[in-house]
Order: structure tokens, then C-alpha cells, then sequence
């Protein structure tokens, strides 16, 4: 019951930040930009302000799908952002091309993330089996060894989402400083709604954090209670 319990606390907080975020996404693209700049422009204006040419800008499908590809160095934006004129689209753009400035300046919290991906995306397909069996497993002969192995993964994972938060923290300051002082948003409302935008969206990746590290403490204060017969 407490498992359930976190998940849904977790579940609950995390679809009330997501629904705040699309109400605010929702509520500042109605913020025409006085330039009439794209969000597609205004990240491709970034990179050559930031004296970067090998990273292309490109469209693809959904709503808040936007991410950086550091692998073929692309700006991806969904394509509500990449064709509208209006503060949120301005925020989002500026912000994936923050990890672009990331990448080309060599951000260490980037780099250790990027690091992380291999043994992130094993660990993300092994979690759930391994943790189910060592639950089993030590109920029935009280043997902690496979348990261990799941708290091990999970704690990879809940790492790699509190890396996560400067890499995205650090983006949104690189945006925000760039739209203010290359003149890209023209006046207070702009840049306001821009601000407001990347801190809901930031909030995000701060509660799936803490929604790991709460599951984490649980299977780990499991491990510790339990019996061992190893």
C-alpha cells in the first residue's frame, strides 16, 4: 500500500504540473511576437549568435516533443513551435538550442549525462523485472541478492534524473540570457511569458525526480527491513 501510495502521490503532483504547463504553453502563445520571428528562426538565430553551424533545426510531430540530438546535432521542435511567432514558442526554441550552446561549450553536467544514456537505457529495461523478482524471492526464501541488483538499477535511473536538472536548468538560463540580450523579444509581456514557460516546464523534470528518489527510498528501506538468508 505505501508503494501505490507514492505512486500515486507521484502521478497526481506530476499530471497537475503537466496540466499547468500546458494551460501556461497554451496561454502564452497567444503572445505574438512584435519581430514575427518563428520559433525555427529564432533557434537558428541563437546558433549563429552563438557562432555554431553544424546543428540544423528540424520539425517533428507532437506537442511539447522538442529536444536536442546530440548525436546527429539536430534542434528538434515540434511543429507548433517550430512555426509559431509567440512567446512560448520562443522560449521552447531558445531553450533546445541551449543544450546546442551546451554541447559546442562542453558542459560537464551535459557530458556526464550523455555518459549516462547506455547504462540508463539498460537499467530502464531490466528495473522492473529484476525488482518484481527480488521482492518474490526474498518473501519466499528471504535471499536479498536480486533485490539489491533492482535498488541498484533504480538508483542509476534516479541519478540520471537529478543530472537531468542542471543540464535543463542551466539551458533555460542560457535561453532566457540570450532572448533578453540579443533584443529577439522586444518588450516585458514577451520575455515574462518566456520566463513563466521554461519554469513551469522545468518544474517537470523536478517532480519526476523526486518521484524516483521516493521510490528509490521505498525499495530500499525494503531491502534494509527485510530478512536474509544470504
Amino acid at each position: 500500500m505505501t508503494y501505490y501510495l507514492i505512486i500515486g502521490v507521484v502521478f497526481i503532483i506530476s499530471m497537475i504540473v503537466q496540466n499547468r504547463l500546458r494551460s501556461k504553453f497554451a496561454h502564452y502563445s497567444k503572445v505574438h511576437l512584435q519581430n514575427g520571428m518563428s520559433g525555427k528562426e529564432i533557434a537558428e538565430k541563437m546558433l549563429r549568435d552563438s557562432n555554431i553551424h553544424d546543428v540544423q533545426v528540424i520539425s517533428v510531430p507532437g506537442q511539447l516533443t522538442d529536444h536536442y540530438n546530440p548525436m546527429n546535432k539536430t534542434i528538434n521542435l515540434s511543429e507548433g513551435v517550430y512555426m509559431q511567432r509567440n512567446a512560448a514558442a520562443a522560449a521552447v526554441a531558445a531553450h533546445e538550442t541551449g543544450h546546442a550552446v551546451q554541447h559546442a561549450v562542453g558542459y560537464s553536467m551535459l557530458q556526464l549525462r550523455s555518459k549516462m544514456v547506455p547504462m540508463v537505457n539498460i537499467s530502464s529495461r531490466l528495473l522492473q523485472f529484476v525488482l518484481m523478482a527480488g521482492i518474490v524471492l526474498m518473501a519466499m526464501s528471504g535471499s536479498k541478492t536480486v533485490l539489491l541488483i533492482g535498488v541498484i538499477l533504480f538508483a542509476v535511473t534516479t541519478a540520471f534524473a537529478f543530472v537531468t536538472l542542471p543540464v535543463e536548468y542551466d539551458a533555460s538560463k542560457r535561453a532566457l540570457v540570450w532572448l533578453k540580450s540579443s533584443g529577439t523579444l522586444a518588450n516585458n509581456a514577451e520575455y515574462a511569458g518566456a520566463e513563466d514557460s521554461l519554469k513551469w516546464a522545468a518544474r517537470t523534470y523536478v517532480v519526476a525526480a523526486l518521484g524516483s528518489l521516493a521510490q528509490l527510498i521505498y525499495f530500499a528501506s525494503m531491502l534494509a527491513g527485510g530478512r536474509s538468508n544470504d
